[in-house]
């Protein structure tokens, strides 16, 4: 062990096997595929997360490992147990980026998961469960704006509004997608469950943090204990009327972009109360824009599109702060004379991790010497769709400086190993 009391990640495996370098060549393999101009794009559904799951596939078979496609498109590597016709437990994550992203958003979980079935079938330990990693498809919402895209389609979750939402640049539709990926949509179009959630035992997912908590406080790992959901607009659009910017005065504006900031402004400082009363609570506007064809210095704005979202692991915070805003919303079109327009709202409700699984990795946590804080998930995660279809859930982070959706997530492969290492143990030991 090192000063930190921690176990060297290289002393792990007493028999030789090398994950280490098994990490290091795969996160670099994924790398060097999908190099942006400026980041890592893996596109979903396209050539990108393709091509990723294409390494990941060769590297599992490579290690005697199975593989198949199920009828969602996900990649599925299994390790048969003893007792092969119990549920078997599963771990995994997703493989694919935002455009101009980071490395190790979702591949984390993916390469930790395979370098632990890997290990076991090389150590030949003999798993009382069948164990599985399953690559899941789509769960950044950047493309077509849905999250979590394979997970849902598994659980009968995906609507048919899901399925007609189109690609960023509008070339084609989720359904599209899917059935070009090899997915069953006939299935899918009917809420059929692929999976039957009575035959998962426990969903487990490794993942890099991607806020700033672990670095503050130093964590290599942490234990996740919930997963915030959200309720967000891709596209709300203001609409007032357009004029001379010189001859129109206040009283007789009907100004988009002013009414917007209002809005934008009240909800910050309800956030900030609702804060400092111990609600959960985040609230982003990621995107706004005036119309490049007509925007002028000179021009006052006749209309502004922006996105809203706000998260919670609370389900009565998230309805509460979206009313808030639309009740804003209704004051603000009297004051300025404009009108609001929503698209469709896209809700991912909050998820509980399972609170045995909690214990569990807090106490092999405490036995490989690693810490066993636990940490709140302020991002979605596939894990959460499992966790929401009555699947024991649970998370493990590793810290990751820089945060993520962006080309400078940095996870030291340190970290990430002795996440590996909890993860095999809760994989070969699992709750009941």
């Amino acid at each position: 062990m090192g000063d930190s009391g921690i176990m060297n990640p290289k002393d792990m495996s007493e028999t030789g096997f090398d994950g280490r370098t098994l990490a290091v060549e795969l996160f670099d393999t994924l790398r060097a595929n999908s190099s942006d101009t400026f980041g890592i794009t893996r596109e979903s559904f396209a050539a990108g997360e393709e091509e990723a799951i294409g390494v990941i596939k060769a590297a599992a078979e490579s290690f005697g490992l199975t593989t198949e496609m199920d009828a969602a498109a996900n990649l599925v590597i299994s390790l048969p147990g003893r007792e092969a016709e119990t549920p078997f437990v599963a771990c995994g994550s997703h493989l694919d980026t935002v455009p101009q992203g980071g490395n190790f958003d979702g591949a984390a979980g993916v390469i930790a998961g395979l370098i632990c079935l890997s290990r076991i079938n090389a150590e030949g330990i003999a798993p009382e469960k069948n164990i599985k990693v399953v690559v899941l498809r789509g769960e950044e919402s950047a493309w077509y704006g849905k999250a979590c895209v394979g997970s849902h389609a598994l659980f009968g979750m995906l609507t048919p509004e899901d399925l007609a939402s189109v690609h960023r640049k509008g070339t084609a539709t989720l359904g599209d997608a899917l059935r070009r990926a090899g997915a069953d949509v006939a299935r899918i179009e009917k809420g059929e469950q692929l999976l039957d959630p009575a035959s998962v035992a426990a969903f487990l997912e490794l993942h890099i943090e991607q806020g700033p908590v672990m670095v503050s406080r130093d964590l290599p790992t942490a234990v996740v204990t919930g997963i915030r959901g959200n309720f967000r607009h891709l596209r709300i659009m203001c609409r007032g009327e357009a004029g001379h910017s010189g001859v129109v005065p206040r009283w007789l504006r009907h100004d988009s972009v002013f009414a917007a900031s209002e809005l934008i402004s009240n909800l910050d400082e309800h956030w900030r109360v609702l804060l400092e009363h111990g609600h959960d609570l985040v609230v982003t506007v990621g995107t706004i824009e005036t119309d490049a064809e007509h925007h002028s210095v000179s021009r006052i704005p006749g209309e502004v599109a922006f996105s809203f979202e706000v998260r919670s692991q609370s389900t009565e915070t998230l309805k509460a702060f979206y009313e808030l805003m639309r009740t804003e919303c209704r004051q603000i079109e009297i004051k300025r004379k404009v009108v609001f327009e929503f698209d469709r709202r896209i809700d991912s409700p909050p998820a509980r991790v399972d609170p045995r699984w909690v214990d569990r990795l807090r106490q092999i946590s405490e036995d490989l010497n690693l810490p066993t804080e636990t940490v709140p998930s302020g991002a979605g995660h596939d894990a959460g769709v499992f966790a929401t279809a009555g699947i024991p859930s649970a998370m493990i982070f590793v810290r990751n400086e820089h945060g993520s959706h962006n080309p400078h997530e940095a996870m030291d492969i340190d970290d990430f190993l002795h996440g590996t290492e909890l993860l095999f143990h809760a994989l070969v030991d699992p709750v009941p």
